[in-house]
């Protein structure tokens, strides 16, 4: 991994009723994760954090939302989100995915 640090590549796990659906049909996990970050980089974070082997990873870059406040309007941030598929025989609970990283993330503050 170059310089970046695992926090700086990913932000935070995805939990929702499609990212539960894919984690329980494909071993599939989703994350948001740094717009910089390379599929390369990804894996060997995601491998680190979970210490769980990686079969794939796939990227995408969600576009950022118009909103408006009164007469103005204005655009939320794009940010990039990453589908990691895990080997067979390899799993993480949805809360115990949230536990460890929040548990990894206290680490990396001290």
């Amino acid at each position: 991994m170059s310089n970046k640090s695992i926090f700086n590549i990913i932000r935070r796990p995805i939990i929702s009723e499609k990212s539960i659906a894919l984690r329980e049909a494909l071993n599939q996990v989703t994350f948001e994760v740094d717009m910089g970050a390379n599929k390369i980089e990804i894996r060997k974070a995601v491998e680190q954090l979970l210490e769980a082997s990686v079969s794939s990873v796939n990227t995408l870059i969600v576009r950022g939302k118009s909103k408006r406040v009164g007469r103005y309007t204005g655009k939320r941030p794009n940010w990039k989100k990453a589908v990691v598929t895990l080997n067979e025989g390899e799993s993480i609970e949805a809360l115990d995915l949230m536990d460890q990283f929040d548990d990894f993330e206290q680490e990396g503050e001290e």
